[in-house]
């Protein structure tokens, strides 16, 4: 059995891990830590777990956590991961990380994004980029893994196959709308009820943290190409539908776009290319599944790929399950394979 810990268990994304994690059939867990929530049992931060799982959340103890554990997952702030990890991996776990602090191999760029200089850059180089989709070998030898944000594994998921296709130079669009767990479970005025209901907001347009993630994805794909992200806000709980433009090259008929698609994901499990209908949120809720489509404007020389996922399942704690079964050399759907919740 595979001992796995949870750091930030009292957040949305470590709760998810909790849920999915008990239903591993090759892991036990073996810590489960909050910060804020400490001294609290686990039932008592989230109702849910009422007599399924009810122990104790403690603060964290980076070296006996390490000592404790095969795997730690750190569901923690942009900041914060940096300063277990290292920790963590002297100990002997394997250590992946649904934050921000391994994403971005340059520590300059990182730097620049998120305002303070990289902790940890000597472990920048071998902090393998967690999607699956495209980097299953490399999961399979790393021992720190850096999982995607939400919206750049929606937008990576929509645009991969098409990339072989495009225009060189010619800025990518990227038009994402999430649900208000993205932000957190910290209350803040901006998911108050009041502020998000009847209302959907823009922010950060071009000016978001997850952009240079989107152009270091594709630039690893083999497509170094500019992207422009613009990023909505809308009044539901879970779920991510991310729409992507991309400039053809040369001329493309929609049928031979879908065949791509379609060939490119054959053997990615958790990925559900449609040709009858447009991908919608509540098809992925609660799952780690990611319905993606794609539509051609021949007039337009333009391939549109769209994408819908759960935030907190593909693009959080179910991905990062995907890749801790890749590490360990488990099937990838392990623990994973589980219907959407519906309606």
């Amino acid at each position: 059995m595979i001992r796995a810990s949870v750091v930030g268990a009292s957040g949305y994304s470590g709760s998810e891990l909790v849920r999915l994690l008990l239903g591993h059939s090759g892991v036990e867990l073996a810590s489960l830590t909050a910060s804020s929530q400490s001294g609290l049992r686990m039932d008592e931060s989230f109702p849910g777990f009422r007599s399924i799982e009810e122990r104790e959340l403690v603060e964290a103890d980076w070296a006996a956590l390490g000592d404790a554990s095969d795997v730690v997952f750190l569901a923690l702030p942009h900041g914060l991961s940096v300063e277990a990890a290292p920790t963590l991996l002297e100990a002997g776990a394997k250590v992946v990380d649904i934050g921000a602090d391994f994403r971005l191999h340059d520590p300059e760029v990182y730097a620049t994004w998120y305002g303070a200089e990289h902790a940890a850059p000597d472990l920048l180089p071998e902090a393998v980029y967690g999607l699956p989709e495209l980097n299953r070998e490399a999961l399979a030898c790393a021992r720190l893994t850096a999982c995607p944000g939400c919206y750049p594994t929606a937008a990576a998921l929509a645009l991969l196959p098409g990339l072989v296709l495009r225009q060189p130079g010619a800025t990518v669009i990227v038009d994402a709308k999430s649900g208000v767990s993205g932000r957190g479970r910290a209350a803040n005025l901006s998911s108050h009820f009041g502020e998000i209901n009847e209302n959907v907001r823009p922010y950060s347009l071009g000016k978001h943290r997850h952009m240079p993630e989107m152009e270091q994805t594709l630039a690893d794909a083999g497509a170094p190409e500019s992207v422009f992200f613009s990023p909505h806000l809308i009044p539901m709980t879970r779920g991510i539908v991310s729409t992507c433009y991309l400039q053809l090259a040369e001329p493309l008929g929609s049928g031979e776009a879908e065949e791509l698609y379609v060939s490119y994901y054959d053997d990615k499990p958790f990925v559900r290319v449609l040709t009858d209908k447009l991908p919608e949120t509540k098809a992925t809720q609660g799952s780690n599944f990611c319905d993606v489509s794609v539509v051609v404007s021949p007039e337009r020389s333009l391939l549109v790929g769209v994408a819908a996922l759960d935030n907190l399942v593909k693009g959080a704690a179910g991905q990062a399950i995907q890749c801790m079964n890749l590490m360990f050399g488990l099937p990838e759907e392990e623990g994973l394979w589980l219907p959407p919740l519906y309606p």
